[in-house]
């Protein structure tokens, strides 16, 4: 498939290059005739038509020459003494070629006025075939840094999306193990409630495995992701914590990358109200924007925990959000004596 994909554009920029090209020549053929009005006079007009159609089709030669075989086989492998030699000999060979066709036609070799001396002439006309030539190989190079850049480009964004894929894929498992923990405990009390958590685990593992493939979701889809999440979690925590979620502003035409405030979440459930006794508490804010802003507070343990392993959500988040917008996101956690503050603003399309 990626290949597929290269293979289009590649013939894509191959289509591109040949109307650039031809709008190049097209504009130094018009330099080319207002640049030798001259030849109407000294040659009238027919020949003055003729003689634009020979020199221009001369330089086309003469560039196609240096742009298909000295540029690639000498000039880019180093080969400079054997390139300048090789582009002197295509000069001295169009003046040749161009003064016998005027010698031919007129009888003398065309130069910038009626009086022009040989060597006047074949000054005039070698400076100006170099400058076009120059041109051309402006324009050659110019498209290839062009290409490099694109190429570039394309291999970074396909990085970025592999290493954002395989950060999310780390996430899924991640939440799925904190919801069978959630059911796992209300079964083990035999609660009644049971049934509603496997119907809301049915409704975010759905949402997990069918709606957060693509690389933007509607960011309603994800706050109701939250809500069911923060339900099954007040299902767990029965009525020892106080759990509020608040949205605020429109919604309708916001996206989001999926599961990027679920590690916030998480991490307050880890660190704050899941192992308290008394007085927890875990409010979040959300407001659509833009730009989106989602604030969070959860109570602070008032003793020292004991040092775990973890954290790997909240290490993924900050480097997705690096990956997707950088210098375009703000994460602050905030620690104060009796709670976290958390502040996450993104200038997300609205």
């Amino acid at each position: 498939m990626q290949y597929m994909m290269g293979a289009d554009i590649h013939n894509s920029l191959i289509a591109k290059h040949k109307w650039i090209y031809l709008g190049y020549w097209i504009l130094v053929t018009l330099v080319f005739l207002y640049d030798r009005t001259y030849l109407i006079q000294k040659a009238g007009l027919p020949n003055f038509f003729i003689c634009s159609i020979v020199r221009v089709s001369l330089l086309i030669a003469l560039a196609w020459v240096n742009i298909r075989w000295l540029i690639p086989h000498y000039l880019l492998r180093g080969k400079y003494g054997g390139y300048f030699g090789f582009v002197f000999l295509l000069l001295i060979g169009y003046l040749l070629i161009q003064s016998l066709y005027d010698y031919y036609l007129f009888g003398y070799v065309l130069g910038p006025s009626r009086k022009a001396q040989l060597v006047d002439a074949l000054i005039y006309n070698f400076t100006h075939t170099s400058l076009y030539l120059l041109l051309t190989i402006a324009l050659k190079f110019s498209i290839d840094w062009y290409e490099q850049k694109k190429v570039l480009q394309e291999i970074r964004v396909e990085k970025l999306q592999a290493e954002i894929n395989y950060l999310r894929s780390q996430v899924n498992p991640h939440f799925l193990f904190n919801a069978l923990n959630n059911l796992y405990a209300l079964t083990i009390k035999k609660s009644d409630e049971a049934p509603d958590v496997v119907l809301k685990l049915s409704e975010l593992m759905e949402y997990m495995l069918y709606e957060s493939d693509e690389t933007y979701v509607p960011l309603e889809k994800e706050v109701n992701y939250l809500s069911n999440y923060l339900e099954l979690e007040k299902i767990r925590q029965g009525n020892n914590a106080d759990i509020r979620l608040t949205v605020t502003g429109n919604m309708d035409s916001c996206l989001i990358p999926p599961f990027l405030i679920l590690p916030l979440v998480e991490n307050a459930f880890k660190h704050g109200i899941s192992k308290a006794v008394h007085h927890a508490f875990l409010h979040i804010h959300v407001e659509a924007g833009p730009p989106l802003e989602v604030r969070i507070e959860n109570n602070k343990l008032n003793f020292k925990q004991v040092a775990q392993n973890g954290g790997i959500g909240l290490m993924n988040l900050r480097k997705r959000l690096e990956l997707l917008y950088p210098n375009k996101h703000i994460l602050q956690i905030t620690e104060k004596p009796d709670r976290y503050e958390v502040l996450l603003k993104i200038e997300l399309l609205c």
